[in-house]
């Protein structure tokens, strides 16, 4: 078989486009392009074995992972090739949220803070020592932060806000109910807690002036709103220029039961649902990253979403 024919037979598959479309963008591990795709691994290393047969991509290594990028010495008939597949890929459904995942795995690549947490998170409860615990770790942390002005959407009965209003210098926390504003109220006045505030109001429209706070949290309550996309732009809303917005929620999950149990509307969401709604409600410095996943069914898993007005 010819050098022409083998070329394209190599690039006369979806998912081959799909991976020809981002190695033109980036150099890529195997991890990475799983990541990006959501295939399996088995199934990425057969597509690009079949492409490096080809000599349209080309593998380096880098310790004991190999980077994958298109060929730069392809000839010319290989490069028309590939422009053509790009065109392509272009066209698959796939291309867009392939694109924004690229986006945020590239941005991880730099994240050493959070590369660095990991391992230290694996670690921790490997050997015990005694009053070591994430609860006085969380103390000490707590004692670092700045004296910011935060608001606490779907904040429940406010245990977060609690904290938080012990060393931030105003915390605003939001809930849709009545009962929940109430006994936080009750609580942060039994508590001598005067830079906390509850108030009454829905995730898509905050009872909160516009650019007036420095952090907003969604603490496990997105899934709970009727419209996330539209919560995450309203939160955004409320940041101060150079603001930033936390979200910790779950990541998308099959737990029908949820919707009944706990009165979930959403089975968690993707780390590209993420992305999305961030960018279109004109944030930028974007990271999205998994923080935990439960030991017992059915292992919800966390993402935390961090992005800057």
């Amino acid at each position: 078989m010819s050098n022409t024919l083998r070329s394209l037979r190599a690039l006369a598959d979806p998912t081959r486009l799909r991976i020809v479309a981002l190695l033109e963008r980036e150099e890529l591990s195997v991890a990475e392009l799983q990541e990006v795709t959501k295939l399996a691994q088995s199934r990425i290393s057969t597509h690009l074995g079949l492409l490096s047969e080809t000599a349209l991509v080309v593998a380096r290594r880098d310790g004991k992972r190999s980077f994958y990028r298109l060929n730069p010495l392809a000839n010319q008939a290989a490069g028309e090739f590939m422009q053509l597949a790009i065109r392509g890929a272009r066209e698959l459904p796939e291309y867009e949220e392939d694109q924004l995942n690229l986006k945020r795995i590239v941005a991880l690549r730099t994240d050493q803070a959070a590369a660095y947490f990991n391992r230290v998170a694996g670690r921790f409860d490997r050997t015990y020592g005694p009053g070591r615990s994430w609860q006085s770790f969380g103390h000490l942390l707590l004692r670092l932060l700045p004296p910011l002005v935060v608001a606490d959407l779907g904040s429940g009965e406010g245990l977060l806000a609690e904290l938080l209003a012990r060393r931030c210098q105003k915390v605003i926390a939001v809930d849709n109910s009545e009962k929940m504003v109430a006994y936080g109220t009750r609580r942060a006045h039994d508590n001598g807690i005067k830079n906390l505030e509850f108030r009454l109001g829905d995730l898509q429209a905050p009872p909160i002036e516009p650019s007036s706070v420095d952090t907003v949290i969604l603490s496990q309550a997105l899934h709970h709103a009727e419209t996330p996309a539209a919560a995450v732009v309203a939160a955004a809303g409320l940041l101060k220029p150079g603001g930033n917005i936390i979200i910790l929620d779950l990541a998308r999950h099959g737990f029908e039961q949820a919707r009944q149990l706990y009165g979930d509307r959403w089975l968690g969401f993707t780390e590209t649902e993420l992305q999305r709604w961030l960018e279109a409600a004109g944030l930028s410095g974007i990271e999205i990253i998994q923080v935990a996943r439960e030991e017992q069914p059915p292992q919800f898993e966390t993402l935390l979403a961090t992005a800057t007005r």
